[in-house]
């Protein structure tokens, strides 16, 4: 029976393929690539020749089976998206969790990660951290997923497009507050990376005056807040409102009647909630 490889690929410099990756994509019989034109690029400058296929978001769940059929009868199979590590954020679990389910070997073959470079580099605490990937495009929605997070002790890291950067940027703003620390990452091992450490306010500005352009690709890490410490006289009240309301609402009713930050009190209604669980 033929294997799956799970290969990694530069996210921008090539000179970060491995040696590994580069032999794998020379010996097996196929690579599954989720846009065949951008890994040709990459094939080419490598002088690989090994035939691909298509495998992308929109069309995998109809081809995993026909790439496995082949392994099953002996085919290796290497797995690449467009840069960096299949499945963070790419397509690829599909593919994976069938070949398992069918008895395939699945071999990782690791390499770059956005995720990880900006995680390296970082001058925020990161050894424990959550990876959200990209926040949903609509402002009500992506404003929704932060709330979610407002308690989250753990770095939080995102993926970000240029074109979505400072909306995101002023959702935070509106979510975690003006003065949490935050790091971005643009372009990660490209011509023009640049790294930028400062809060949610001071990378709106820099945003705003050019100094971080809006071009190219973001991964964000916003810090963890710090452990959820509240006046435990507004406790009564919103254990009142909790049970009758969704902690986001309670916690902007909560807000407006004692003129505390909702988030403040947002964090109490999730540890009450909790608690109740517990």
């Amino acid at each position: 029976m033929g294997k799956l490889y799970v290969v990694a690929t530069p996210i921008g410099n090539l000179d970060d393929m491995t040696i590994r990756a580069q032999k794998v994509l020379a010996d097996v019989a196929l690579i599954a690539a989720e846009d065949t034109r951008h890994t040709g690029i990459l094939l080419n400058h490598f002088g690989i020749k090994t035939p691909m296929c298509s495998y992308h978001e929109h069309n995998e769940e109809s081809v995993s089976s026909g790439i496995v059929d082949k392994m099953e009868n002996g085919i290796d199979v290497a797995l690449v998206t467009d840069a960096g590590t299949p499945q963070i954020s790419d397509p690829g679990y599909r593919l994976v969790r069938l070949a398992l389910n069918r008895g395939q070997e699945v071999v990782p073959v690791p390499g770059a990660s956005a995720l990880t470079a900006m995680l390296s580099v970082s001058g925020i605490p990161a050894s424990r951290f959550v990876f959200e990937g990209f926040l949903p495009a609509k402002a009500g929605q992506k404003k929704a997923m932060l709330q979610k997070l407002v308690s989250e002790t753990r770095s939080m890291v995102f993926y970000e497009a240029p074109h979505r950067l400072e909306a995101t940027l002023n959702v935070m703003k509106d979510v975690f507050g003006t003065g949490r620390q935050i790091l971005l990452a643009r372009e990660l091992t490209k011509i023009h990376e640049q790294i930028f450490l400062g809060t949610v306010a001071s990378a709106l500005t820099a945003m705003q005056d050019g100094r971080i352009p809006n071009k190219g690709e973001f991964v964000i890490q916003v810090e963890g807040c710090d452990e959820p410490a509240y006046n435990m006289e507004y406790v009564p009240l919103m254990r009142e409102l909790v049970r009758e309301l969704p902690p986001g609402k309670a916690a902007e009713v909560a807000s407006k009647l004692t003129g505390e930050h909702r988030n403040i009190m947002y964090r109490i209604a999730l540890s009450l909630k909790k608690t109740d669980k517990d």
